[in-house]
């Protein structure tokens, strides 16, 4: 049997949709039973209801040690997609707490259960830092702890840390490190953020670059890799590094809008990360942009995905067609 957690998110949502159509039975770790209804309606879009049945739905928390004990009960495979993504330096705690924490629960609990194979969803924020600025990624670039790093970028760090741990101790790993994944449902989570910016009319952009994937390519990608003899290997999955300025006029252009024209100099970030600052402690809301984000708008690293399309000879959806759709989708779904 194989354990998702994270299936009330869009990665978990459709890699359960992926999953719950194979021959393996699938459970998936859920917080709250109202969370649930997101990834039935995403089934019930791609008309896969009866698949969504056999899904065995068992309440947890993977900071929740007596529930992860009896999720694993009968597990011999672990997607681990739960995570925390927050950019506001406020979240500190919870960050830790979720994503070091918790992936450290779920392999110690992987190594207990003698689980065949882990695979973990990392992030390209997880990645280290190249020695020319803006130069070029793989996974093989070194952290420098010397450089500032946001903490999500700490604890996704830290929760690979932990998968690398198991791995020493005996448990098959592999770990992916996604761009912004983009994908049907979920609009309220992840990159949905940037969809929700765009309809209401996105005027600004930066010069800097990102990597980006579609969900589809992640959840293929994490399946052909547990069900491959690869063990102990980490993984870019980007299919495209794309200006933001390119992806914010695409995405405008899905939605029947027009695309951002104001070019947002330096000074004029350092201004707004500062202002919402202070609307953030006036208002007691979360921050939406902080110094890190601000100073990472500029940024053109080149995130390199030669090692997975190799090992898989895995070719990536094209992925401004791609953005039109789900853009076109999300303006349909939310009226």
């Amino acid at each position: 049997m194989i354990l998702v957690t994270g299936g009330t998110g869009m990665v978990g949502g459709h890699l359960l949709l992926k999953l719950a159509q194979g021959p393996v039975p699938v459970r998936a770790l859920y917080r709250t039973r109202q969370n649930i209804e997101k990834t039935r309606k995403l089934f019930a879009y791609f008309g896969k209801q009866e698949a969504f049945t056999t899904i065995q739905w068992v309440e947890g928390d993977i900071n929740n040690i007596p529930s992860l004990e009896d999720a694993f009960t009968r597990i011999t495979h672990v997607y681990h997609c739960a995570a925390n993504v927050s950019f506001d330096p406020a979240d500190e705690e919870s960050l830790r707490k979720v994503n070091i924490e918790g992936t450290a629960n779920m392999v110690n609990c992987a190594l207990n259960a003698g689980i065949e194979k882990f695979c973990h969803v990392s992030s390209v924020a997880a990645l280290g830092d190249p020695i020319i600025a803006n130069g070029i990624v793989t996974e093989e670039t070194e952290w420098n702890p010397e450089i500032y790093h946001s903490d999500y970028q700490i604890t996704k760090y830290g929760a690979e840390m932990e998968v690398w741990r198991g791995w020493q101790e005996g448990l098959k790993v592999v770990i992916v490190n996604p761009g912004l994944i983009f994908g049907y449902g979920y609009w309220k989570q992840g990159s949905s953020a940037v969809l929700k910016s765009v309809s209401r009319g996105q005027y600004f952009y930066t010069t800097g670059t990102c990597g980006i994937v579609a969900v589809e390519d992640v959840t293929n990608i994490m399946v052909q890799l547990m069900d491959s003899d690869i063990n102990g290997e980490r993984y870019i999955v980007v299919a495209d590094n794309i200006n933001l300025h390119t992806m914010l006029s695409v995405i405008a252009a899905g939605m029947g809008k027009h695309g951002p024209v104001i070019y947002a100099t330096k000074p004029m970030m350092a201004t707004g990360w500062r202002i919402d600052w202070l609307l953030s402690k006036l208002l007691m809301r979360k921050r939406m942009l902080t110094r890190h984000m601000a100073k990472t708008a500029y940024k053109t690293e080149h995130l390199d995905n030669t090692k997975i399309k190799k090992a898989l000879n895995y070719s990536f959806i094209d992925m401004q067609p791609y953005l039109k759709e789900v853009a076109g989708e999300y303006i349909k779904q939310k009226g």
